[in-house]
């Protein structure tokens, strides 16, 4: 993971994969159970930048749900999604906003920070209730096109081999998430929509995303025309 994406990116910010919000130590140990998971390479390298942390020292639960509270607080934080620019006639509170998020907890202020950077959720969101593939995705291409990080093109569709299990308003997210390469598919061409998102599947998005952004805001240089 390069450096200066990851200074722009979390400046104040961590991640929290577990359901506590409690803080990252200095010095990471290296994950046990991470072995042979697709992408671990990219966890770890997240995990020793401090952006996220296992439910112990060295244990990480790759394939545990993620459920909404997380994935929230993982989109929030790892976009560094924040309220700088927004001035309020009093503090936002995720009450204000949803009936289901609770004020004063680890996670209302990502649901706060989420809400006013263009991430739509229903005002009955369930912060317990685990996130679908598809869920997840539309809000990670919510906050990235928040960074102004989604090029307008028209883009080649993916074949998708069960896209008819895709949610139809979720479509478009889950193409562009796979054309920009921050999601893929399964050896059989299968986006699994409706399964439950995991720790290490979300972990990799985030990387993905976070790696999506420092490509598409690096500087461009020109051609040298030949003479």
């Amino acid at each position: 993971m390069k450096k200066n994406i990851l200074a722009a990116l979390t400046a104040g910010a961590v991640l929290s994969l577990s359901l506590s919000a409690g803080p990252i130590h200095a010095a990471q140990a290296e994950f046990t159970d991470i072995q042979g998971i697709t992408g671990a390479d990219k966890i770890e390298s997240l995990h020793q930048d401090g952006l996220i942390k296992g439910v112990s020292d060295s244990l990480f639960k790759p394939e545990q749900e993620l459920n909404t509270a997380q994935g929230i607080q993982l989109i929030a934080d790892g976009l560094h999604l924040n309220l700088d620019t927004i001035r309020f006639v009093k503090q936002p509170l995720p009450s204000d906003y949803f009936s289901n998020v609770k004020d004063g907890v680890w996670y209302s202020d990502a649901f706060v920070r989420a809400q006013f950077n263009g991430i739509k959720m229903s005002n009955d969101i369930d912060p317990s209730k685990p996130l679908t593939r598809e869920q997840y995705t539309l809000f990670l291409m919510q906050g990235i096109e928040a960074k102004g990080g989604l090029p307008m093109i028209n883009i080649k569709p993916v074949d998708i081999t069960d896209e008819k299990e895709l949610t139809p308003e979720f479509q478009g997210a889950v193409q562009r998430s796979l054309v920009l390469k921050i999601n893929t598919l399964d050896t059989e061409g299968n986006f699994n929509p409706k399964e439950t998102i995991t720790r290490a599947e979300a972990a990799v998005m985030m990387y993905n995303a976070i790696e999506y952004l420092e490509d598409f805001n690096a500087p461009k240089i020109p051609e040298t025309p030949e003479k």
